[in-house]
């Protein structure tokens, strides 16, 4: 039976485990049915041959009719961050999906819970695998992966490394930063959950699966401030309650706030591979903490480099909050205006920015802030552009240099002024009726404390030259005619 014919159903698929998963199923060719309670929010980041129905595991009427045809069904839902019980939350949803499961005749359930073991887990692991209990305990034959902290861009886990490091130069670190963990890449973690399709086993099993390290979270921030070129000071202390590390995480970063409680409690079970037996029955070789930390890291630049910010901001000009908003470390101040010109047309001005055209608005703050680059050994102003009309990708522009070009579309270029982090600026161009809709985007990836202090220090500096600037390639294109 060819994977064409194997329907999957999914849940989880608008999380970031089931958002990877669902792409790796649709590239291996598998017929998929995605389970989600807000379809909308999904059909248009899905291929065409998926399905995307609404149904709820909290809602047991609503699981049965989707069940139907289904060969194999991932479950990748959690209630950890309900405002009411979790732990009775994801123990009803197991039940009902279990039975639905097995009343549909499912041939295999695929589950991913977490990595722990002993009398004292935390609520947020002793439920995950309380689920995982329930799921194997239904009939259905279910393998179960037991991981411990993903290392990936967008990770919950990556997000909390990222922002210790990078937004406190001296760490006031607690026990539990020595508490070992044995961290996983998402690449590793997908390719368990799509080999557990086709693996020739029978019944239900657990499997463990880590990386290559077993390491502490203290090894893991230093880390990634080696790698981004930080230098940070840790100050252990002895005692530091969960209530504190909680709102010290919360101050930190949002997303803690939110899941609060549990996730800190989480931080002090050691959750390491104790049973390999993954490795006999899988032929995958996960990479090691220092090399998913780098995957994770250029990962990002991709994908961020593959965003569209017409689909990011708001259709309808509303101006973001002052300072810019993030979009994972990066800082983002975007602004767009429709113009009465096709893109062809539009995209003249822009494509002929600097040299001996300028910046079109305060020309003068761009050849001091060159001078300035100058002073501190940088480039300036000084290599203006190869041809004053055309652009090609690795032309120099001033102080920018052009990473990307769609004549017609788009243009990014990447800063090479001195920065304490790195800087791109882009303009898109879309097709809107007899007109375009032009959106400049200036993007700057900080570096510690210093790059934080420069953004928001020259934010309204940029705020005042970035708007000017898009007024005048508006009204430069009316004199390209």
């Amino acid at each position: 039976m060819g994977n064409d014919s194997k329907l999957i159903l999914l849940t989880g698929a608008t999380g970031y485990v089931g958002g990877r998963l669902l792409h790796a199923l649709e590239v291996a060719g598998y017929r998929v049915r995605c389970l989600t309670r807000h379809p909308e929010a999904l059909r248009q980041r899905v291929a065409p041959e998926t399905e995307v129905v609404k149904g709820d595991v909290l809602d047991a009427t609503s699981l049965p009719p989707h069940m139907v045809g289904v060969h194999a069904a991932y479950y990748l839902v959690h209630a950890m961050g309900s405002a009411n019980s979790f732990e009775e939350e994801d123990r009803r949803a197991a039940h009902a999906f279990a039975a639905a499961a097995r009343e549909a005749g499912v041939q295999r359930m695929v589950y991913l819970g977490g990595l722990g073991s002993g009398s004292e887990l935390s609520a947020h692991l002793r439920s995950r695998q309380e689920v995982g209990r329930v799921l194997r305990e239904s009939g259905v034959p279910t393998l179960e992966f037991r991981a411990s902290i993903i290392i990936g861009s967008g990770s919950a886990s990556f997000e909390m490394i990222r922002a210790l490091t990078e937004k406190l130069p001296v760490m006031i670190t607690p026990r539990w930063v020595k508490t070992l963990t044995q961290p996983i890449a998402i690449e590793d973690v997908i390719a368990y959950l799509l080999r557990a399709l086709d693996l020739e086993i029978s019944g239900s099993r657990i499997f463990e699966i880590g990386g290559t390290n077993q390491v502490s979270y203290l090894d893991l921030l230093k880390e990634y401030a080696r790698q981004r070129g930080l230098r940070r000071v840790m100050i252990p202390v002895p005692v530091l309650s969960l209530r504190l590390s909680s709102l010290w995480l919360g101050l930190v970063t949002p997303v803690y706030a939110r899941v609060g409680r549990e996730l800190v409690d989480s931080l002090r079970n050691e959750t390491i591979v104790r049973d390999r037996s993954a490795e006999d029955l899988f032929s995958i070789r996960p990479l090691g903490f220092r090399e998913a930390l780098k995957r994770a890291l250029v990962n990002e630049d991709r994908q961020f480099a593959e965003t569209r910010w017409s689909d990011a901001f708001s259709s309808l000009g509303v101006t973001p909050q002052w300072g810019g908003v993030r979009s994972g470390r990066r800082l983002v101040d975007s602004r767009s205006v429709r113009v009465p010109f096709s893109p062809s047309i539009a995209f003249r001005p822009i494509e002929r920015l600097g040299g001996q055209t300028g910046w079109y608005y305060a020309n003068w703050l761009w050849r001091i802030r060159g001078l300035l680059d100058l002073v501190f050994g940088g480039a300036g102003m000084r290599r203006g552009r190869r041809d004053p009309d055309r652009l090609l990708v690795g032309d120099t522009v001033d102080f920018w240099r052009v990473e990307e070009i769609q004549p017609g579309r788009l243009l990014r270029l990447t800063g090479e002024m001195r920065l304490p982090g790195r800087a791109w600026l882009q303009f898109e161009l879309e097709p809107d009726g007899s007109g375009s809709v032009l959106r400049q985007t200036a993007i700057f990836d900080p570096v510690g404390v210093l790059g934080q202090l420069y953004w928001y220090l020259l934010y309204p500096v940029h705020q005042f030259v970035f708007a000017g600037m898009l007024k005048g390639i508006v009204r430069a294109m009316g004199q390209s005619l």
